[in-house]
């Protein structure tokens, strides 16, 4: 009688496949990038849910046919909110979740009574990451 030939016939290749399959043996890392496939230069603003309110974080400055990893860690929420404007101020990705921003680089709590509190509102988008580990966001023309 003969039997099918395992996948694996020693631990060892077994070990290395597994290693090649995974990388380093780490699990992926968590992100959210976003990348530029437009020609301007664009600022990029992302805002998130940390319990009781939203946090908002910008700018990351993208080049044309850029990409930046605005959020490095784990994400702590199926959906992520981005805004972007061009290096003029226009808004270039503009949705309808107001959220605080600032002029310069910024890191806000909160998403209610910018203008009260000394912040500009901005328009976000929503973004649904379906709960992946990782998301890329293309901006395009």
């Amino acid at each position: 009688m003969t039997t099918p030939a395992p996948l694996c016939r020693f631990w060892l290749s077994c070990i290395l496949a597994v290693a090649f399959w995974t990388g380093s043996g780490q699990a992926p890392r968590a992100e959210f990038a976003v990348c530029n496939q437009s020609f301007d230069v664009v600022n990029v603003a992302v805002g998130q849910y940390e319990a009781p309110s939203f946090t908002t974080e910008g700018w990351w400055t993208i080049g044309p046919n850029q990409c930046a990893n605005v959020i490095g860690e784990e994400l702590r929420s199926r959906y992520i909110y981005v805004f972007a404007q061009d290096v003029f101020g226009n808004a270039v990705l503009s949705g309808t979740t107001p959220m605080c921003v600032g002029p310069e680089r910024f890191a806000i709590r909160g998403e209610k009574d910018c203008l009260l509190r000394g912040h500009l509102e901005a328009r976000f988008i929503e973004v649904d990451t379906q709960d992946t580990e990782r998301w890329t966001l293309f901006l395009g023309q």
